[in-house]
């Protein structure tokens, strides 16, 4: 919620695309997830700027390796620093901007199989709980976006919410988002 509130033209097309399609059907289910895809973007472009978890599950080499130049010894522990990849300029044009258009018509997806996009790792030790996770966020985000008007409180504007995250095993807010919601049905 606090990027869409920074970004009130995103919220307001997200919200738009969901309402139009669901016309006071009451609340959103995992079938209408499918169908809006802005929406669907916007999950992705979240996921990409703030994984659940900035680091991937450990890896430990089997052998000597040399990675982008890097000698790796065998045994040695790996970490993948998701949160960078999801950053980083080789991969993403305007990598620190939020623009879930750059999801449209893409086939990148959440499996892992795009470097640059690892929200839930990948290969053999890709978070056993992702299709889960996802539905979950998506569900979620997707009924609050649809039942409720969202605003900041008196006296506050777009530029006193910030983004910072703390460090840790995941990812969540250094500072509470306090929100105004009003009921749309």
């Amino acid at each position: 919620m606090t990027v869409l509130i920074k970004k009130p033209q995103v919220l307001n097309k997200v919200q738009q695309e969901i309402r139009s399609l669901l016309v006071k059907k009451g609340s959103v289910v995992e079938d209408d997830i499918q169908k809006l895809l802005y929406f669907k973007a916007v999950v992705k472009e979240i996921l990409r700027l703030f994984p659940p978890a900035p680091l991937s599950v450990p890896r430990l080499t089997t052998k000597a390796s040399i990675v982008d130049g890097y000698e790796i010894e065998p045994d040695t522990t790996v970490y993948v620093n998701v949160w960078a990849i999801g950053r980083d300029p080789d991969f993403w044009d305007n990598p620190n901007e939020f623009l879930p258009e750059r999801f449209l018509n893409s086939s990148v997806d959440f499996k892992g199989q795009d470097f640059g996009f690892l929200p839930f790792g990948s290969g053999r030790r890709v978070c056993p709980g992702m299709a889960l996770g996802i539905a979950e966020v998506e569900v979620a985000l997707a009924n609050l976006l649809y039942s409720f008007h969202w605003d900041l409180p008196a006296g506050m504007v777009e530029d006193d919410v910030d983004l910072d995250c703390l460090p840790g095993a995941v990812t969540h807010k250094k500072n509470a988002l306090c929100l105004m919601a009003k009921s749309y049905l």
